[in-house]
């Protein structure tokens, strides 16, 4: 039987491999408004779990966290992923260290988990790294939504060259 910890760090590689298997996926489709919102939208009702007493964390702290995801490691990213019109379509291009940036992501995520966990409870850990993942994700769509709107309102505007 598996520990509370190797469950933990299982379910963040599980966690990890279809973060990817979904960017591969949806790599191959059109970019909209839509597909750029929703997943943050969808995860801002994670913060429904502060409602239980046990994932709640200082403020100072989720400020804290949703800063370092919001600079720190939505960076990477911002870097390695822009928008491109392909026709009549905008498409997501992504530098051939896209992946290697999300799993390193996800490594990081593993490591910085297990020190946390040796300090917090199971639930605030969680909680801790949900804003610091919501932090990363809301700069990184709100970058591509701007993106996409430059390239749907001015066609002859290109976005910036990736630095791969």
């Amino acid at each position: 039987m598996l520990s509370l910890k190797e469950m933990s760090v299982l379910s963040s590689v599980v966690g990890a491999a279809v973060v990817f298997a979904w960017r591969v996926r949806e790599g191959r489709s059109a970019v909209t408004v839509k597909k750029i919102v929703m997943p943050p939208v969808g995860m801002a009702t994670g913060f429904c779990m502060f409602l239980v007493p046990a994932f709640r964390i200082p403020l100072l702290w989720a400020l804290a966290a949703f800063l370092i995801g919001a600079t720190i490691l939505a960076y990477p990213l911002l870097r390695t992923s822009r928008l491109i019109r392909d026709g009549e379509n905008v498409m997501m291009q992504r530098s051939n260290i896209f992946f290697v940036v999300i799993v390193a992501l996800a490594v990081i995520r593993i490591v910085a988990r297990n020190y946390f966990d040796t300090l917090l409870t199971l639930n605030q850990t969680g909680a801790l790294f949900f804003v610091l993942a919501f932090g990363m994700i809301l700069r990184w769509r709100m970058n591509m939504y701007f993106q996409y709107r430059r390239l749907t309102t001015d066609p002859s505007v290109t976005a910036p060259s990736l630095s791969s």
